[in-house]
């Protein structure tokens, strides 16, 4: 059930510019999937899509089976593309990033597999990391801001 609705994703996403969760979820729902934002959330991110950038500057969810060090520089440009600011709060990292390219920016960085952190949740401009400890989410800020000056 799984393999073909990861399927069906691929499908939608190549023939669809799918800019949101929710427009994926109801693309689903239209081809007799049951799904829950939550269920197309969690597809996400154990499928890796990622979102690009379109020419009329819309970003939209592709999936690539590129290798990982390809991937690394498309998620390092996905940083940069989006963000705007980020300040840590005790173990949380709190990253502001351009109007629309959170959930891109929080994916990104989830793929990117820092041992340290915990998890992301996002909104539409704002992306708050809980990460394990103080002293790592200083840690993580270095990292992120390396790769976004780079």
């Amino acid at each position: 059930m799984k393999k073909n609705r990861h399927d069906k994703i691929v499908e939608l996403i190549a023939r669809n510019v799918v800019e949101t969760q929710e427009q994926l979820a109801s693309l689903l729902r239209e081809a007799g999937y049951e799904v829950t934002q939550a269920t197309v959330s969690r597809d996400i991110r154990q499928m890796k899509l990622t979102k690009q950038v379109t020419e009329d500057g819309k970003s939209k969810y592709v999936y690539t089976t590129a290798d990982p060090d390809v991937m690394q520089d498309k998620y390092v440009s996905v940083l940069k593309a989006g963000f705007s600011s980020m300040d840590v709060a005790q173990n949380i990292l709190v990253i502001k990033t351009v109007s629309g390219m959170a959930m891109a920016l929080a994916t990104a960085i989830d793929a990117l597999d820092f041992p340290q952190i915990v998890g992301c949740i996002a909104g539409d401009d704002t992306i708050m990391v809980a990460i394990k400890s103080v002293e790592e989410a200083v840690e993580v800020m270095d990292e992120l801001r390396k790769m976004i000056e780079s």
